[in-house]
């Protein structure tokens, strides 16, 4: 995640500046986004291709289901909690697949 985020930072560092200029020539500013748009995905297709390809991999990595799941640390003692009151009392079934209110 850290290379998609590396290569979306190079982005906007190419537009910022590439927008500036063409709102302080006076194009407009739908059009200033529209230029500075199509340059910077040019200039980073042309240039960035390692960093592109890594973001690539990362975001494949994350979406391919190979990836552990992000846990906030309160979710990761929540966890623990359910985990340790299923394993005192054995008697009691848990069921996480139904829907709240559905029997």
């Amino acid at each position: 995640m850290v290379a998609f985020l590396k290569y979306s930072l190079i982005r906007l560092a190419l537009f910022a500046p590439l927008f500036v200029l063409f709102v302080f020539l006076g194009v407009g500013w739908f059009l200033a986004v529209i230029f500075a748009g199509l340059i910077a995905f040019a200039i980073s297709y042309l240039f960035f291709q390692k960093q592109r390809d890594a973001a690539t991999a990362s975001m494949h990595e994350r979406f391919s289901g190979r990836a552990k799941p992000i846990r906030t640390a309160g979710e990761v003692e929540d966890a623990a909690a359910e985990d340790g009151l299923v394993e005192q009392n054995p008697d009691i079934a848990v069921n996480n697949d139904k829907r709240p209110g559905t029997k």
